[in-house]
């Protein structure tokens, strides 16, 4: 039982992608689909196994406050979604919003990275 237990604790430190790596490694090893080894890891896994099936692509940028700073933060907010003043005033006020949605994740780490900056605060959905 122990063994198991060191086995899970090691499994437990991987990243997603290297989570994937090692299910298409089995896959091939052991000749089964994802699902089936992923019906087969979810007890051990728990919720790890699950995101090797499915990795998210799409992210929604959501700033969730002006920090103060809301003159900096709308200059960001127009340069970022090419808003007129008005409507990007009225996003920021309207915090929490969306600043933009279905973008990648550089695409969205970057957005977040700017806005921060400035002085915002943002989530990555």
């Amino acid at each position: 039982m122990a063994d198991i237990a060191n086995l899970v604790a090691e499994l437990s430190k991987l990243t997603v992608l290297e989570a994937a790596d090692l299910a298409k490694a089995l896959e091939e090893a052991w000749g089964v689909s994802a699902a089936a080894a992923v019906a087969v890891a979810a007890p051990a896994g728990g919720g790890e196994a699950a995101a090797v099936v499915e990795e998210k692509t799409e992210f929604d940028v959501i700033l969730t406050g002006d920090g103060g700073k809301k003159i900096q933060v709308i200059k960001e907010v127009r340069a970022i979604t090419a808003l007129g003043l008005t409507e990007a005033k009225a996003l920021v006020e309207a915090a929490p919003k969306a600043i933009k949605e279905g973008v990648n994740k550089a695409e969205a780490e970057d957005i977040k990275a700017k806005i921060e900056a400035a002085g915002g605060t943002v989530e990555i959905k």
